[in-house]
C-alpha cells in the first residue's frame, strides 16, 4: 500500500513499484517513469536511476515559483482527505495509508486544468493560475502527506487513556492537551528530518519505493508527450472509485445487514441450522468493505495472505480449542437466542485478566509479541548491511556534527546533488528543533507530570526509533515505528515502578511518552520519504521543508477535531461496552491499553497458557526471519508468512477484514497477469479511491450520527443478528 501501514505496521509494498514502471503495451505506460536527457533516444525511460536526481527535461517549463499557495492550499486539503480516510480506517482496524501518491495524482488533475482555465491576472489568476510543473506537484504532495499524518496517535495511544481512565471523561474537555501533546509529537519530528535526509538520501541512497514511485509518477504526469492522457485517464479512474465507494458507504449506513455485512451464521441459524451458529459467534461473517479490499489490491498476496491466514489459526482454530478446553471465555449478547461475543476484553475488573479472559484478551499477548520481536530480528538481521553502508559513507557517530556547516565545504567533493543554496538552512531547522525541545518539556511537565528527564528521554526515544523507520522504510518500504516503539512502554514501565508511582500516573507517563515516540518517529519516516520524491525531482527542500510545516499545522487541527467528531458519534471507541460490540474495533488502543496496565501492574496480568503460547511464537517468528535470511533464497521469500501480519490477526478480531484483503489481493494478482497495461495505469487510482471513498463516506456517517439523523435511527435492522442495528 502505498505509504500505508497498519498499527501495529504492516506497510505494503508487494508491487507498488509497477504503478509507475513500465510493463504494458500502450503508449501511455511505456512513458511512465521515464526519465528524460533530452530527446527520445539516448537513456533508458523504464529504469530511472533512482539514487539520484533525474536529468534534465529540456522540454520541462521552467519553474520559478515551486513553493506557491495553491500548492499547499490544495496538498493541505488533499491531505486532510487521507487524514479523515486514515482516522475512520483506523479506528475500525488500525490501518493507515499515505497520501504521497494520492496526492501527486490528484493535485495534478486540480491544479492542471485550473493553471491553465484561469488567466494569470486576477485574485484568482495569481493564486491558482499560471504554469504548473512538477516541481511545484512536488510541494503539493509534500503538504498532503504532512497534513495527512498523525493520525496514528489518534487510533492507538490517546483512545487508549481514555480508556483507561487517564483523562477527562469527554475527548472536547481536553481539546488543550490533546492539541499540545500533537504539536510536540508532529513538529519534533519535522524537525530532526533534515539530518536524515543528508544520511538516508544523499549518502546511504536508500531506495524508497513509495517516495520514488511517487517521484517517478510525477515525472510521467508532466510529460509533455503523454502526461496529459495518462493524467487523466488515472485521475478519472481514482474520481469515479470514490464517488462509486463514498456513495456505497452512506447508503450501506441504512441497511447495513443487507448491503454491508451479511452474517451468514445468524442466517442460517435462523432457518434452521442451529449448530452454526459458532459462525457467527467467532466473527466468520462477510463485510463487503472497498476500502480494504482496495488494502489488499495494494499489499499484495504475502501480506494480505499472512493476515488472513493468522485470522484462520486465531479465530479459526486457537480461540476454539480455548473455549473448548476452558482457558478463554465468551460473554453472552442475548437472551434470546444462543450469541456469544469473543471480543470482548475485561478492563474493567482486573481480577479477571488472568482467571477468566476472553479469546480476544487471550490471544492480545502472542499477537503483540509476535510483532514486536519480529520487527526487531529484522532489523537485527539487516543490521550488518546498516552498519557497512554507514561505514562505506563514512557514518559520524558524532551528533554535533550534524547540526553544523561544513567550514571545509568544498562544491566538488558534495555528494549532495541539490544546490547548497536550496537546501535548509542549518540555522533553520537547529533553532526549530531546539524551541521544540523546550515547547515539549514545558507541555509534558505541566499537562502530564512529566520531569524534564523523562520528557527528554521520550524525544530521545522518538529519535532513535525514527532510525529504524527510515531504515526499514528506505529499504522495503515497511514501517515498523510503531510496533517498535511499544518499547518505550516497557523503558517507562520501568521507570514508573522504580519511581513507585501510583498506577494512574504511572500509566498516564507510559502512554504520553509513547504518543512523543511514536508519533515522532512515525512523522520523521514519512517526512524522509517525502525527501527522497524532492531529492529525485530536484525539487527545493527548503521549499518542502515550509510546505511540511504547514501541513504539519493543518495535521494537528485536523486530527484532534477529527478523534472529538467519530468519539461523540461512537462513545463505544472510548468507552468499550461489556460485549466488546463497537462499529470500531480499535485494535490498536487495545493493544496499546493492554500493554501500558500490564507494564505498570505489580504482576503481569497475563494467562500463564497465553504468555507460554506468546513466547513459543515469538521465537517461531524470530526463527523464521533468521532462516530467511540465512538460507532461503529470495526469490522464495514471498512463501515465507509476515508475521508482523499474522500478529496482526491475532489482535484484530474482525476476520472479516482480512478475507477482504485477501480477495483484492487475489483480484490483483489476476487483473496484473491478465492485463498488465491496465494493472499498471489503473491499479493504483482505484485502490487508492476505494481507500479515500470509504473513509470520507465514514466521516459523514459519524456527521450524521452526531446530527440524529443517521442509519441507526432511520435505517432497517434486517440481517443482523438479533434484530439489533449492526454495521
Amino acid at each position: 500500500m502505498s505509504s500505508t501501514a497498519f498499527e501495529p505496521e504492516l506497510r505494503a509494498h508487494d508491487d507498488l513499484h509497477r504503478t509507475t514502471s513500465s510493463r504494458g503495451s500502450t503508449s501511455d505506460e511505456k512513458n511512465l517513469g521515464k526519465v528524460e536527457h533530452g530527446g527520445d533516444e539516448g537513456f533508458d525511460h523504464t529504469a530511472p536511476d533512482i539514487t539520484k536526481p533525474f536529468p534534465i527535461d529540456p522540454d520541462e517549463i521552467e519553474e520559478t515559483h515551486q513553493l506557491t499557495i495553491r500548492a499547499v492550499f490544495v496538498g493541505c486539503c488533499l491531505g486532510a482527505v487521507v487524514g479523515a480516510s486514515n482516522i475512520y480506517l483506523g479506528l475500525k482496524t488500525g490501518f493507515t495509508f499515505g497520501p504521497q501518491l494520492f496526492g501527486a495524482i490528484f493535485g495534478y488533475a486540480i491544479i492542471k486544468p485550473l493553471s491553465k482555465a484561469l488567466p494569470e491576472s486576477g485574485l484568482l489568476g495569481r493564486l491558482f493560475g499560471g504554469p504548473f510543473g512538477p516541481k511545484e506537484n512536488c510541494t503539493v504532495q509534500s503538504a498532503a502527506t504532512a497534513a495527512g499524518g498523525i493520525g496514528i496517535l489518534f487510533v492507538s495511544a490517546v483512545p487508549a487513556m481514555y480508556r483507561l481512565g487517564l483523562l477527562s471523561e469527554l475527548p472536547k474537555q481536553d481539546i488543550g492537551k490533546l492539541i499540545a501533546l500533537t504539536v510536540c509529537a508532529g513538529f519534533f519530528g519535522v524537525f530532526f528530518v533534515i539530518p536524515l535526509r543528508k544520511y538516508y538520501i544523499v549518502k546511504q541512497k536508500l531506495t524508497f519505493p513509495t517516495p520514488a514511485a511517487t517521484a517517478i509518477t510525477i515525472r510521467a504526469l508532466h510529460n509533455t508527450r503523454t502526461g496529459a492522457v495518462a493524467a487523466r485517464k488515472k485521475s478519472l479512474a481514482l474520481l469515479y472509485a470514490f464517488i462509486a465507494v463514498f456513495v456505497f458507504k452512506v447508503v450501506s449506513g441504512y441497511a447495513p445487514g443487507v448491503i454491508y455485512d451479511w452474517h451468514i451464521g445468524w442466517t442460517l441459524y435462523r432457518v434452521g441450522f442451529t449448530s452454526i451458529i459458532s459462525l457467527e459467534n467467532y466473527g466468520w461473517w462477510i463485510e463487503f468493505t472497498p476500502a480494504f479490499f482496495g488494502a489488499g489490491m495494494l499489499s499484495g498476496i504475502n501480506a494480505s495472505w499472512s493476515f488472513f491466514g493468522g485470522s484462520i489459526l486465531a479465530w479459526g482454530v486457537i480461540a476454539p480449542s480455548l473455549v473448548k478446553n476452558g482457558l478463554a471465555f465468551g460473554l453472552a449478547a442475548s437472551d434470546e437466542y444462543p450469541l456469544i461475543t469473543y471480543n470482548a476484553l475485561s478492563f474493567k475488573d482486573p481480577t479477571l485478566y488472568t482467571t477468566h479472559p476472553s479469546p480476544r484478551y487471550w490471544l492480545l499477548w502472542p499477537g503483540v509479541l509476535m510483532m514486536l520481536l519480529y520487527s526487531f530480528a529484522d532489523l537485527a538481521m539487516n543490521s550488518g548491511s546498516m552498519i557497512a553502508s554507514m561505514r562505506k559513507v563514512g557514518f559520524n557517530p558524532n551528533p554535533i556534527s550534524w547540526f553544523r556547516e561544513d567550514p571545509d565545504y568544498n562544491p566538488d567533493d558534495d555528494e549532495d546533488l541539490s544546490p547548497r543554496e536550496d537546501r535548509v538552512p542549518t540555522l533553520w531547522w537547529v533553532t526549530g528543533l531546539i524551541a521544540s525541545i523546550i515547547m515539549c518539556c514545558a507541555i509534558l511537565a505541566t499537562m502530564f507530570s512529566m520531569n524534564v528527564g523523562e520528557a527528554l528521554l521520550s524525544l530521545i526515544l522518538g529519535f532513535l526509533f525514527s532510525f529504524i523507520g527510515v531504515q526499514s522504510a528506505g529499504t522495503t518500504d515497511v514501517n515498523p515505528v510503531s510496533t517498535v516503539a511499544k518499547a518505550s512502554q516497557l523503558i517507562f514501565g520501568g521507570i514508573g515502578k522504580g519511581a513507585h508511582l501510583a498506577l494512574g500516573p504511572a500509566q498516564v507517563m507510559n502512554l504520553t511518552a509513547g504518543v512523543i515516540s511514536a508519533g515522532s518517529a512515525a512523522q520523521s519516516t514519512d517526512m524522509t520519504g517525502d525527501l527522497k520524491t524532492g531529492y529525485l525531482l530536484r525539487a527545493k527542500p527548503r521549499n518542502q521543508f515550509i510546505a511540511q510545516l504547514c501541513g504539519a499545522v493543518v495535521a494537528v487541527f485536523l486530527n484532534v477535531g477529527l478523534f472529538i467528531l467519530f468519539t461523540t458519534a461512537t462513545p463505544c471507541i472510548l468507552y468499550l461496552p461489556a460485549s466488546g460490540d463497537c462499529t470500531y474495533g480499535a485494535p490498536s488502543v487495545s493493544a496499546w491499553a493492554a500493554v501500558a496496565q500490564a507494564v505498570s501492574a505489580p504482576k503481569l496480568p497475563i494467562p500463564a497458557s497465553s504468555g507460554y503460547t506468546a513466547i513459543a511464537l515469538g521465537l517461531f517468528s524470530v526463527l523464521s526471519v533468521v532462516a530467511k535470511h540465512l538460507w532461503v533464497p529470495k526469490r522464495y521469500w514471498a512463501w515465507i508468512p509476515n508475521w508482523n501480519a499474522v500478529g496482526l490477526a491475532f489482535v484484530v478480531p474482525q476476520v472479516y477484514y482480512s478475507i477482504a484483503m485477501a480477495a483484492g489481493s487475489v483480484f490483483n494478482y489476476v487483473w496484473a497477469l491478465r492485463s498488465p497495461a491496465g494493472y499498471d495505469m489503473y491499479m493504483f487510482a482505484v485502490a487508492a479511491g476505494m481507500l479515500a471513498g470509504e473513509g470520507l463516506g465514514g466521516v459523514l456517517q459519524a456527521l450524521l450520527a452526531v446530527a440524529k439523523v443517521d442509519g441507526g435511527l432511520y435505517g432497517t435492522a434486517i440481517g443482523c443478528p438479533g434484530f439489533e442495528f449492526c454495521g
